[in-house]
C-alpha cells in the first residue's frame, strides 16, 4: 500500500542574510534549492526550523520523513540532534528569476547571556551558514490556527513580539473591511512595524513597562457589538489571563477564541518538550 503523501517536508537551506529591525527583532532571509515548492496558506502558517550543533556545519536530522520523524528525532543524541524551534512565515517571497526567499523574524532578549539557541544563532548567522525546515508544500496543511468561523462579525487580535509575524501575517490575509481590533505588546519603539492590511484595522501598540499592561489594556476596552472571534498569542500566563477575561467577563464563547502560548517566562523550549514527554 503507498503511504499517504505528507503535506510537509525538509528542506536545505542557506543564509542570504540578516537585518536588524528593531531593538528586539532580526530579520533572516533564507533561500535554497526547491523553496518554490513551499505552500502557505496565510495567516499565522507555521514550521520548524532545525540548526546544527556547535561544530556542525548543517543539521542532523531525523529521516526519513515519514510518521515518526518526531520520535526519531527525540531519540537522537540531545548533543548531537538539530536545535528544533516552531517559527511563523514572515514573508515568503517569489522572485522574478525563479528562485524564493523566506524571511524569518527572531526575537532577541535583553538578557543576552541567557539568549536561546534560536536568538543566538540569528545574531551571528552569515551568508553561507547551514540550516533546515520542515514546512508545508500542499494548500490546507494544518498549519494555521487562525480560523474565523462563518458569521464572524468582528475579530480581536492580542500578541506579543514572538507573534508579530503571525499577526502580520492575519492582518495581511483578512477581507476588506472586516473589523480587527488589535493589540500588540514590543519591548521598544523601534520594533514598531508597518502591517499592511485590507480590513478595517485598529492597532494599539504597547510599549513594555512603559504603556498600560496588554491584560490591563483589553480589560477595559470598548469592544464592538456583535459575534467575535479572537486570536491571542504570546506569554502563556498572558494569554490564559486574557482568555480568562474573554470567557468570563466578556462572555465570548469560549469555542471563538484561539489561543497559543508561544513561550513561557522561565522556562526553554526543551524544557516545555520534557513537560510533555
Amino acid at each position: 500500500m503507498t503511504e499517504p503523501k505528507l503535506p510537509y517536508r525538509f528542506f536545505d537551506v542557506r543564509v542570504l542574510r540578516t537585518e536588524r529591525i528593531g531593538t528586539a527583532l532580526i530579520r533572516v532571509t533564507l533561500g535554497g534549492d526547491g523553496l518554490g515548492d513551499l505552500v502557505t496558506d496565510g495567516r499565522d502558517q507555521r514550521f520548524k526550523l532545525f540548526l546544527p550543533q556547535p561544530g556542525q556545519d548543517a543539521p542532523l536530522l531525523p529521516e526519513p520523513l515519514d510518521e515518526g520523524w518526531y520520535a526519531r528525532w527525540r531519540a537522537q543524541d540531545p548533543a548531537e540532534r538539530a536545535v528544533m524551534r516552531t517559527y511563523t512565515f514572515r514573508t515568503l517571497h517569489r522572485l522574478p528569476d525563479g528562485t524564493t526567499e523566506l524571511d524569518v523574524d527572531f526575537v532577541q532578549h535583553g538578557d543576552t547571556a541567557h539568549s536561546g539557541p534560536a536568538s543566538l544563532w540569528s545574531r551571528t548567522a552569515r551568508p553561507g551558514d547551514r540550516a533546515a525546515i520542515l514546512a508545508p508544500v500542499v494548500e490546507n496543511n494544518g498549519g494555521a490556527d487562525y480560523q474565523p468561523p462563518a458569521g464572524t462579525d468582528w475579530t480581536l487580535i492580542t500578541a506579543d513580539e514572538s507573534a508579530l509575524p503571525a499577526v502580520a501575517g492575519i492582518l495581511a490575509w483578512l477581507p476588506p473591511g472586516m473589523p480587527a481590533h488589535v493589540w500588540i505588546e514590543v519591548p521598544h519603539q523601534d520594533d514598531i512595524q508597518p502591517l499592511p492590511t485590507a480590513a478595517d484595522a485598529r492597532v494599539t501598540w504597547l510599549i513594555r513597562d512603559k504603556d498600560t499592561p496588554i491584560t490591563d489594556a483589553v480589560r477595559t476596552a470598548t469592544l464592538p457589538k456583535g459575534t467575535p472571534y479572537a486570536w491571542i498569542a504570546g506569554e502563556a500566563g498572558t494569554v490564559r489571563t486574557l482568555r480568562r477575561h474573554l470567557v468570563n467577563d466578556r462572555g465570548i464563547d469560549r469555542k471563538a477564541i484561539t489561543f497559543t502560548g508561544y513561550w513561557r517566562r522561565g522556562k526553554t523550549e526543551e524544557q516545555l518538550l520534557d513537560e510533555l514527554a
